[in-house]
């Protein structure tokens, strides 16, 4: 792909869209940021950007990809709360599958050439004792959300094939570092983080025994990067223009409270509460496909990541 010049990120003033955001105008593209404020920050938002403000389902949002002359969109708007998706599944539809139409509806009207997605490595495969899994991996979500996710990449392959659009998918495992916001359902880090700035217990649902794959938002950065300027191949499969963004590593969470006391030199006890109904066992997802086509791996330490991680959250609250 020919540089781009202009570029939507979509959720721009959330945790990761406001990082990739940075990326581009890095890299010297015109951004513009897109985001409804619901859960992002306003000052995430690069001061270099261009910043508008609205739903990515709405009227307003198909205009401006229409008329924006963007060439292309990394699309990081969703609605991401498990909980949420299983309580009000309409709503997460609304959000991640009509918001993404209409995405692609006014790509289509303005000509973007490009739509890098972020998918979702833990949700998309489900439960599976075979792990990290890989790209091929089947497909077996548990919750909306997840289907949501899977169905995002089903209507990003068709319109590869109807209209010629370079689609790539990122199936993100679990991202943390700065600027993640400690009150969604997948902030287990954030949380803990503020728990202990605040030097409160840390809690840990169930036994801590499940599993999960830490990723640094710095290195989840580099994979859009990538992304950006990779050659797409033809959609053969789902499968081909999906890339799994982790670090191939299982993690529990009594680890991770463990590895968060040990990275801050805080110490707080640790407690148990029930477990969360519906949720995985175990997720890590294989990065040798990214390896292997980008020469992508991740270059943070999961003790270094912590600690930077922390390091934000006591200056963001003073």
């Amino acid at each position: 792909m020919a540089e781009a010049s202009r570029v939507l990120v979509t959720g721009g003033a959330g945790f990761i869209g406001s990082h990739v955001a940075e990326m581009y105008l890095a890299e010297g593209f015109q951004v513009t940021v897109l985001d409804d404020l619901s859960s992002g920050r306003r000052e995430n938002v690069p001061a270099a950007a261009t910043f508008v403000h609205a739903d990515v389902a709405s009227p307003e949002t198909r205009r401006l990809v229409g008329r924006g002359g963007f060439t292309l969109v990394n699309h990081h708007a969703a609605q991401m709360d498990v909980r949420v998706s299983v309580r009000d599944p309409a709503f997460d539809a609304r959000t991640n599958i009509l918001g993404l139409l209409n995405l692609l509806e006014g790509g289509r009207e303005g000509g973007v050439r490009r739509f890098v997605f972020a998918s979702s490595g833990g949700v998309v495969y489900g439960e599976s004792d075979r792990l990290p899994h890989p790209e091929s991996a089947p497909k077996l979500p548990v919750s909306p959300y997840g289907v949501s996710k899977l169905a995002s990449e089903y209507y990003l392959s068709a319109y590869a094939k109807l209209y010629g659009l370079d689609v790539i998918s990122l199936r993100y495992a679990n991202v943390y570092g700065p600027r993640q916001n400690p009150h969604g359902e997948a902030g287990v880090v954030a949380i803990f983080g503020s728990r202990l700035h605040r030097r409160e217990p840390l809690t840990i649902h169930g036994d801590g025994s499940q599993t999960r794959d830490y990723v640094y938002v710095g290195d989840v950065v580099t994979a859009n990067h990538a992304a950006t300027h990779w050659r797409v191949p033809g959609v053969g499969t789902l499968n081909d223009v999906a890339f799994n963004v982790g670090t191939g590593i299982e993690t529990s969470v009594n680890q991770l409270a463990q590895a968060m006391l040990d990275a801050t030199g805080v110490s707080v006890p640790i407690q148990h509460a029930p477990a969360r109904a519906g949720e995985l066992r175990r997720s890590a997802v294989s990065v040798e496909r990214a390896a292997r086509e980008w020469d992508w791996r991740p270059g943070c330490s999961l003790r270094e990541g912590l600690k930077l991680t922390y390091e934000w959250i006591v200056e963001d609250a003073a």
